[in-house]
């Protein structure tokens, strides 16, 4: 079990830092994060597409490894 929960973890840990790589930057730079949250807040961020679909998958890595982390620490 614990070697499976191990081999689970690096699979998220890859996949989480694949598709984290492959997102692209919502801004460029501190005048982007100021005027950036705007942006955000009134639906300039794109909902359809590869952006949302590495959105999921990496808030769906970012889940599992979390997870997988926390039952790997509880069981030692």
């Amino acid at each position: 079990m614990d070697i499976a929960l191990k081999i689970l973890l690096l699979a998220a840990s890859l996949v989480l830092i694949a598709f984290v790589l492959l997102q692209q930057g919502n801004s460029a730079g501190l005048s982007g994060s100021i005027g950036g949250g705007a942006e955000q807040l009134f639906g300039k961020k794109k909902s359809r597409g590869w952006e949302r679909f590495f959105t999921k998958i990496t808030i769906t890595g970012a889940v599992v490894f979390i997870a997988v982390s926390l039952i790997l620490v509880a069981t030692e």
